[in-house]
């Protein structure tokens, strides 16, 4: 498809962290913006398109979420309150590693799909799903 770049880009411009959104916010917003994406391309049969835009943009919340967490104990506080061992959040929020490395890590195993769904969020393949 050829406008992936430009959806992401847009979702991008949704997800950056220069807004000072709360996350409730930015989560709705885009839920609305990838239903009306979605909803424009809901003839397309491409699941796969739909997986790798929806593993960016929860890798982009997971950043937004890290970056939000900036002192290094506030860190390790959540990711504890996360359920993750003791010694892999001290690991990671000592970590001098940047925001984009932290968030594909780590935090992937602590807020799992399960974890943005209770937040409200609504990726691609949730709406293929109801599509077809």
């Amino acid at each position: 498809m050829p406008s992936t770049s430009r959806s992401t880009s847009k979702a991008a411009a949704t997800l950056t962290t220069a807004t000072g959104w709360s996350m409730e916010r930015r989560i709705r917003a885009l839920v609305n913006y990838v239903r009306g994406w979605m909803q424009y391309y809901r003839l397309a049969r491409t699941p796969s398109v739909y997986r790798k835009l929806e593993g960016w943009i929860l890798r982009r919340l997971r950043l937004c979420l890290w970056k939000q967490w900036k002192r290094p104990r506030t860190r390790l506080r959540k990711l504890r309150a996360l359920g993750l061992p003791d010694r892999v959040c001290f690991a990671s929020a000592m970590s001098r590693q940047g925001y984009w490395r932290m968030s594909g890590g780590p935090m992937n195993r602590a807020m799992p799909r399960a974890f943005w769904n209770a937040q409200g969020f609504a990726g691609p393949t949730d709406f293929y799903a109801q599509v077809r």
